[in-house]
């Protein structure tokens, strides 16, 4: 009697669970339709519903961070706004934790860091991807476009102290010597972030602007070597070249394609 006890709780049991499982299916597709129509609210509370029915559903846990993310507004810093992004953030881990492959929940929560400009919790994430596809370029360029801008700003404070423009070259040593401790390191990591990716993509050309870019911030940092910081000027001007070049480039490509921008005639 105690076998058959114990023998009919655990069908009821699996019963119950194939249901929910079931269930949660249904809120999942129910979910996916109001996210597809912008009905995020709507769809928020559906993917809930599936992840609270069957806590192994990863794609219902995806698709809940993803809603989370869509609602959040970048450089709206409120309270609320910034909530939705933490909330986004804290389901892609989840998803994760089940699936530590999971590429897209990688990129969303980095993504989600630069905007909120959580700078070094960005690059992590970002650095994460790269590991787990090597051959995408844009993880090597986002973690490039964080090592510029943490080095770009602290030397405009500097710079704001000295009153001098951006454009202006530093002479204070002592100044100099503080920045290319502070930030030599990440200029280096950039540079070589987006020589990866343009080996990956030779005409990435956001890639090559940043290289520009770069290139001027090392050239800051030679104080202490006029003849490397005119060289690394020269480097920063081939590369906007380059740059251009290769914008030219696609421009004509796409024209020339079936479809692309048909110039207007002559009248």
């Amino acid at each position: 009697m105690r076998a058959l006890a114990v023998t009919g709780l655990l069908a009821l049991l699996l019963a119950a669970s194939g249901c929910n499982k079931l269930r949660a299916r249904d809120q999942l597709n129910k979910g996916v339709q109001a996210y597809k129509s912008a009905r995020y609210e709507e769809a928020i509370e559906k993917f809930k519903n599936a992840v609270s029915l069957d806590p192994a559903l990863i794609n219902a846990r995806l698709y809940l961070a993803t809603a989370y993310a869509q609602q959040y507004i970048p450089g709206a810093d409120t309270p609320e706004n910034n909530r939705m992004a933490e909330q986004a953030i804290d389901e892609y881990k989840k998803v994760l934790e089940k699936d530590p492959k999971n590429i897209g929940s990688a990129k969303g929560i980095a993504y989600l860091y630069l905007q909120m400009k959580k700078f070094d919790l960005a690059k992590q994430y970002y650095e994460k991807a790269s590991q787990l596809d090597p051959n995408d370029p844009e993880n090597y360029y986002s973690v490039a476009v964080i090592d510029w801008t943490q080095a770009y700003q602290p030397r405009m404070e500097e710079f704001a102290k000295l009153g001098l423009k951006p454009t202006d070259q530093l002479k204070d040593a002592k100044v100099c010597a503080q920045l290319k401790s502070a930030n030599w390191d990440k200029v280096k990591e950039g540079i070589d972030n987006l020589e990866k990716a343009i080996k990956l993509r030779q005409d990435y050309d956001d890639a090559m602007a940043y290289l520009n870019l770069l290139y001027r911030e090392r050239a800051q940092l030679e104080c202490d070597d006029p003849t490397q910081l005119q060289a690394d000027f020269k480097t920063a001007d081939d590369w906007v070249d380059k740059t251009l070049a290769t914008k030219k480039m696609k421009a004509e490509k796409q024209a020339n394609q079936p479809g692309g921008i048909v110039a207007e005639p002559s009248k």
